[in-house]
């Protein structure tokens, strides 16, 4: 077990530092005018300087050293356009909170309405229940999430007499982006939930259950769901730390100002240094996300071995 986690741990900590890099690279790439907030009136000499001083005149090799060297130091630079000098570690602190509410609430809500349906869809197959959850699933993978998205807007703030943009002060406003943000996670939890239970059932052990005149609610209730429910936590570790990071479409369609409509504002105004951090944090969030989850199931369900067996390829 310890042998798995220090390998694990190796294994992100090297794909980590090769997507940093990976990154870094293709940033550097981009044209200079990113870091500049006003780089059409300067003077090419100014220019020059303000490039030597921020090291981007260096090689390769010695700029990358530099950036690992201040990403250990917890310096990630300043922002170039979207605020002027400002620390971008503080512009991100301003705005993860909102993200990690709004997305707290909804991963809250989907888990709400996900798990207890797809719990219903396995125990009444063929029925209502699987039927309704089935169209659901089918809806929410098939339509491109941003026609429904832009539907709930709409819509929905008519029903509720609302503005269509997100207010901080008013939560009557919060109501539409957290159901959209949710709905996703809704028709996972409750496809795999459902997919899991269906293969326990058919297992010997409910069988025998059965045959010993235990009640079916407590089969499904005490056995099945616990089983079924250990794969699924390999996803809430990533689900979790993706609310920090906010979803970056539902915020820029309700104009919430967190983490998600960040990204596409730096990017809009070509902030490069901003750019390359936060997309360096969306990638570090999903490959953590993976770590935790693995990590998680075999902490949970101590049937789970990772060692190598022998004959194993």
């Amino acid at each position: 077990m310890l042998k798995y986690i220090l390998k694990r741990l190796l294994s992100a900590a090297v794909t980590l530092a090769i997507v940093l890099t990976i990154v870094f690279v293709l940033v550097r790439q981009m044209p200079i005018e990113g870091y500049f907030d006003n780089f059409e009136k300067m003077d090419p000499a100014v220019i020059r300087a303000k490039l030597v001083q921020m090291g981007l005149t260096d090689p390769m090799l010695v700029q990358l050293k530099n950036f690992f060297i201040n990403l250990f130091r917890g310096d990630l630079g300043v922002s170039a356009r979207y605020s002027v000098g400002a620390p971008i570690v503080e512009i991100i602190a301003k705005k993860a909170p909102l993200s990690i509410t709004l997305g707290l609430i909804s991963m809250c809500l989907s888990m709400l309405v996900g798990l207890p349906l797809g719990a219903a869809m396995a125990r009444s197959k063929s029925k209502f229940w699987d039927k309704f959850g089935t169209a659901f699933i089918v809806f929410v993978n098939a339509v491109p999430a941003a026609v429904y998205h832009i539907f709930i807007q709409a819509y929905g703030s008519k029903f509720l007499g609302v503005s269509m943009l997100f207010d901080r002060n008013s939560l009557i406003t919060w109501i539409l982006p957290i159901c959209s943000m949710s709905l996703g996670n809704m028709a996972y939890y409750a496809m795999w939930l459902r997919r899991y239970m269906v293969d326990e059932m058919n297992k010997d052990y409910v069988t025998l259950a059965r045959a010993k005149g235990v009640q079916s609610r407590d089969i499904t209730m005490g056995h099945v769901f616990r089983n079924a429910f250990v794969p699924m936590i390999q996803y809430i570790p990533n689900a979790i730390l993706f609310t920090v990071v906010g979803s970056i479409y539902v915020e820029s369609l309700y104009s919430v100002p967190g983490m998600g409509g960040l990204l596409v504002d730096v990017i809009t105004r070509q902030d490069n240094p901003m750019v390359q951090i936060l997309v360096m944090i969306y990638s570090c969030v999903g490959i953590v996300g993976l770590l935790l989850g693995d990590l998680l199931m075999t902490a949970i369900d101590p049937r789970i071995s990772f060692a190598k067996k022998e004959g194993a390829r």
